[in-house]
């Protein structure tokens, strides 16, 4: 009891619970690494990319249609937060949750990325070793090169080749405008390299074309005026790729594909149409992948010194070559499609220009 106060007598104050203030905590739940299984996720296969929306069909893998024949449902999708900075690319088979259904105005999650089979890459340049990837899972890679209007520019053929063996993907080149030049010389470059080829003309029988895309997923990649966009066209009548003409003073075509989209094939099988390309870095390929392209070669390369280019005076393909045991001319393939990986002219004495990446 203390001393009066206005006649009061104080007291000793009592607390209770609610005089404690408790700051409010991110709760009882253990924090955890474990995510969703999402064993639910429906599979579907991305077609297009466009500014963080990916357009998926559900139904399909581009391998062919489901057994039951039904029309793949196209759903639009966002990438799941818990994927991370994981990049998607046309040609990806994923796992869908949320609105599968496709109807207008609803979103799905992508909330899982299946193992790729392939992987076409490539570096901003030469001297970025960052891979950016370009299209997942295609299992052919169609070279689209014209012979003329604008002229065929070899070393970017040996640079999407190298892409091409480097991702194991098989290659195929495309020759475009046979009616303006004839295809021997750049035929003749690449026969010791094995690559298949064709040639097609405008308004002129795809037949063959045709037959080497049915059930497969091809990609197909060339600069810009090779006249890709009205091969895609002709292949698939309602894509609608907008063409254009080549410059007439820069001789070079103008960018009219701003993405890459996969489109089904009429007869089966999926091709995969990219934005026209003026330079293919090659920053991240190392060289015994392309090596390995060459079996007949590889062999002898086992007595290289370490390190080696397989470019210079010290290397023993010299050698294994002078033995018979591989074509001199495949051995100036093999050089020559390294130098490319470098940046360097080609034996050629060809000095095409390399300009930055425009649409890829």
């Amino acid at each position: 009891m203390g001393a009066d106060v206005g006649g009061r007598p104080l007291r000793r104050r009592e607390y209770d619970e609610e005089d404690v203030r408790v700051r409010p905590g991110k709760g009882s739940r253990p924090r955890t690494r474990r995510r969703p299984a999402h064993d639910d996720a429906v599979a579907a296969a991305v077609v297009a990319v466009d500014r963080g929306r990916y357009t998926c069909l559900v139904g399909t893998d581009l391998t062919g249609r489901p057994a039951d024949g039904a029309e793949p449902v196209a759903v639009t999708a966002m990438r799941a937060r818990e994927l991370g900075r994981k990049g998607i690319v046309v040609g990806d088979r994923v796992g869908l949750v949320g609105d599968t259904t496709g109807r207008p105005d609803t979103l799905a999650r992508i909330v899982r990325v299946e193992p790729r089979t392939s992987m076409l890459r490539r570096s901003a340049d030469d001297t970025d070793e960052v891979e950016r990837p370009i299209v997942a899972n295609a299992d052919q890679l169609v070279i689209v090169a014209a012979l003329a209007d604008p002229p065929p520019r070899p070393r970017m053929i040996d640079r999407v080749l190298v892409a091409a063996f480097d991702a194991e993907i098989e290659p195929l080149l495309c020759l475009t405008k046979v009616d303006l030049a004839a295809p021997d010389d750049l035929i003749a470059r690449y026969e010791p390299l094995g690559v298949p080829y064709l040639v097609v003309r405008r308004g002129g029988d795809l037949g063959e074309l045709r037959a080497r895309l049915d059930g497969r997923l091809s990609v197909l990649v060339g600069h810009s005026g090779v006249g890709k966009s009205t091969l895609v066209n002709a292949l698939v009548p309602d894509a609608g790729r907008a063409v254009s003409q080549v410059n007439a003073v820069t001789g070079r075509g103008r960018h009219t594909s701003s993405s890459a989209v996969a489109l089904e094939l009429p007869g089966g099988g999926w091709i995969i149409d990219t934005p026209g390309v003026r330079s293919f870095g090659l920053g991240h390929v190392v060289i015994d992948n392309v090596l390995a392209a060459f079996p007949d070669l590889a062999e002898g390369a086992v007595h290289c010194p370490k390190g080696c280019t397989h470019r210079g005076e010290d290397c023993s393909l010299d050698e294994w070559v002078a033995k018979g045991n591989a074509d001199p001319l495949r051995l100036a393939s093999l050089r020559r499609l390294l130098g490319s990986r470098e940046g360097a002219p080609d034996d050629t004495g060809e000095d095409l220009p390399e300009e930055a990446v425009e649409g890829v």
